[in-house]
């Protein structure tokens, strides 16, 4: 029986890897670091960040967002609202149910701000580079991308769900 290798893709592709791969390892660096030096878990900086693209979220919204399970995202929100970076708040559309906010002007907002800056001036100066056709064929790319990886992720997490309900029906 012959082995065979797999065989490396085309370099152009290669070549295409290697730079989203390096973009999202990139991302995620900044992150860990930045969370790091502000003293907080990468979650809870993530947490921040996902609560601020999407605005007041309930508990509930939170944890599909993150990924976290439904009580780590429950001990999460206590966290940030200790620290005073989040604050549970009546949902004004539903007052039977809490959502949960960003606190602006909290001493954290400068530290990140300071952070994320130099990666929003950097970005600025990426795209002012293209003329506005192309620009919007970068834009389209990115939004491409997102969609191509949340639908990974709802993948993913399919899995882990089945994997857990065939783990549980087996029983100790």
């Amino acid at each position: 029986m012959v082995s065979r290798q797999p065989q490396e893709p085309p370099e152009p592709a290669a070549h295409q890897e290697r730079v989203i791969r390096g973009l999202f390892t990139a991302v995620i660096l900044h992150g860990n670091i930045t969370a790091s030096v502000l003293g907080m878990h990468p979650t809870d900086l993530f947490a921040l960040g996902v609560v601020e693209l999407h605005g007041p979220l309930g508990a509930g919204e939170l944890s599909e967002r993150t990924g976290l399970s439904t009580g780590a995202t429950t001990r999460l929100i206590d966290r940030l609202q200790r620290a005073g970076q989040l604050r549970r708040v009546p949902d004004p559309a539903d007052r039977r149910r809490v959502i949960v906010e960003k606190v602006r002007g909290h001493e954290l907002d400068e530290a990140l701000n300071a952070a994320f800056e130099p990666i929003e001036r950097g970005m600025e100066e990426v795209l002012s580079r293209f003329p506005a056709e192309r620009l919007a064929d970068v834009m389209d790319f990115l939004e491409q991308t997102t969609s191509a990886i949340q639908s990974a992720t709802g993948s993913v997490q399919k899995i882990a769900k089945t994997r857990r309900s065939t783990l549980d029906a087996s029983g100790p």
